[in-house]
């Protein structure tokens, strides 16, 4: 029933509870029957046997002589202990002024030795008669135990020189009905510490129930099946948690309803005009071309409008085509065009298609092969390098290795590095360095998309300053066959990477 509960376990804990509670109300009331049973037969099996020793005391002790033989004390103790009380009598006498006597009604089971000296004592002591005591001698009593069985003995002495009487009376009976009763309380606890257990879980289910119903559709809804909802019933304070829970599901849902359509929205705006502006692009792109051919033979004082003109066209175009790849990225439709392809090759096209070979130290051995889409490679290894040669220090050494099935590409600068609080943000779109610089030669998304064409690999790629203080160090890791990784033929879309960008390092 408690198979595989943990010990913070609320089912757990509210049959503890119930137990606890259970056993501590049946051990106080076992206690306390006990208690009061034990006092009751005791003392109803003490006071009759007391009042029949004194009724016998006065009926047959009493007319004994003042100095009665052995004989006489022996019959008489006999006599006294045939009752139904079912005590043995012992009674000491005179035979002459100092010579005692005794008779015993059986002196196998009850001599004067079995009398506790201090009840002897208060029974022979001459008490003064007063208007607050009426007798000399009074009946005292005294629970003993003679070899582990427990006894009530008693005794008084006649009034006026007459013999004195000790009976001794087996509470054995007594004993075996109150272990009996004990059992019997003992059993009931047991049972009762059983019916709360059960109870507690029958209770546990009932409460617990709804509350796991709770805890399976938060964990749906935390999984963004956003229509879960609770079936209501009752109006119990459960009932209201999950009128209370339906809500809220229903207004998450409509928010991020509408926060997709406003994300659809723009991710689509996005889209439209980078479209948009590809062709008015293309006609200025042509036109500064043609410039930039002419600009040795133009006026000096426009040639510099011109060369302005021509890199912000360019530095312009270049934006609007990382806006298309971060768009396909966000919409989900960025794809995979898988080839084999040696690295170092790759690198090396990539470098020298930059006019990067005099700035560039490339540490890697022909014939390493990957299985990668060669575009996004180099849009990455453009991105990595060209950050490096812009905010770093050359020379930047790339250098490429294999580790346990991954490729791993390192570029390193020999710059000032990248402070600690920018580490964090590196890969965040349009993030800068430094507030004072807003505005950089670079689009601001060239390491985002990088970052992304790493991830649809099912690689990454990390940034941190070199162990001895000199530059910074990124790594890229992408796994030599991605085809183990990501199906080539399936869209890839963008993941929590998709709102990184480039930095600018200080």
């Amino acid at each position: 029933m408690f198979a595989g509960l943990r010990f913070t376990s609320l089912r757990l804990r509210l049959v503890v509870v119930f137990a606890l509670v259970a056993l501590t109300a049946a051990v106080s009331a076992s206690g306390i029957a006990y208690w009061l049973n034990r006092e009751a037969v005791l003392t109803r099996t003490q006071d009759g046997a007391l009042n029949d020793f004194r009724q016998e005391m006065q009926n047959r002790a009493a007319t004994l002589p003042l100095r009665p033989t052995e004989e006489e004390l022996r019959r008489t103790a006999e006599q006294m202990a045939g009752g139904s009380a079912g005590y043995s009598v012992l009674l000491l006498g005179e035979r002459d002024a100092g010579k005692p006597i005794a008779g015993a009604s059986n002196p196998d089971t009850f001599t004067l030795a079995d009398v506790p000296r201090a009840l002897r004592e208060q029974v022979e002591t001459e008490r003064p008669v007063t208007d607050t005591n009426a007798y000399p001698y009074h009946l005292f009593w005294q629970r003993t135990q003679r070899g582990g069985t427990p006894y009530l003995v008693g005794g008084t002495k006649i009034d006026g020189g007459g013999p004195t009487g000790y009976m001794f009376k087996s509470l054995e009976a007594e004993r075996a009905d109150l272990n009996s009763l004990a059992w019997s309380l003992g059993i009931a606890t047991a049972l009762a510490l059983v019916g709360s257990a059960l109870l507690a879980q029958a209770a546990a289910t009932t409460v617990l129930r709804p509350v796991h119903r709770l805890g399976e559709a938060a964990r749906r809804l935390g999984e963004g099946k956003l229509d879960t909802r609770l079936r209501v019933s009752g109006t119990d304070e459960l009932a209201e948690l999950s009128r209370t829970f339906n809500s809220a599901a229903e207004s998450l849902q409509k928010k991020v309803a509408d926060m997709s359509a406003r994300e659809e929205s723009s991710r689509r705006f996005v889209a439209d005009m980078s479209h948009e502006l590809r062709t008015p692009l293309t006609a200025l792109t042509a036109v500064t071309e043609v410039l930039e051919d002419e600009q040795d033979s133009l006026d000096p004082m426009i040639a510099p409008a011109v060369a302005l003109v021509v890199s912000e066209t360019r530095r312009l175009n270049d934006l609007v085509e990382n806006l298309m790849e971060v768009t396909r990225f966000d919409a989900g439709t960025a794809r995979l065009v898988l080839d084999d392809v040696d690295v170092a090759d790759q690198v090396t096209a990539c470098i020298d298609a930059r006019a990067w070979l005099d700035a560039v130290e490339l540490d890697a051995e022909r014939g390493i092969m990957a299985r990668l889409d060669p575009r996004r490679l180099d849009v990455i290894l453009a991105n990595l390098i060209g950050n490096a040669l812009k905010h770093g220090g050359s020379p930047v050494r790339v250098a490429i290795r294999t580790e346990d099935g991954e490729l791993v590409i390192e570029v390193r600068d020999h710059g000032p590095g990248i402070p600690e609080e920018v580490l964090p943000h590196v890969f965040d779109r349009f993030y800068k360095a430094s507030a004072s610089r807003p505005r950089s030669d670079g689009s601001g998304l060239g390491l985002s998309i990088a970052m992304e064409s790493a991830l649809i690999h099912g690689g990454s790629i990390t940034a941190a300053n070199s162990p001895d203080g000199d530059g910074a160090v990124f790594v890229l890791r992408l796994p030599q066959d991605a085809d183990a990784d990501v199906d080539a033929d399936t869209d890839v879309g963008a993941t929590a990477a998709g709102e990184r960008g480039e930095v600018e390092e200080s």
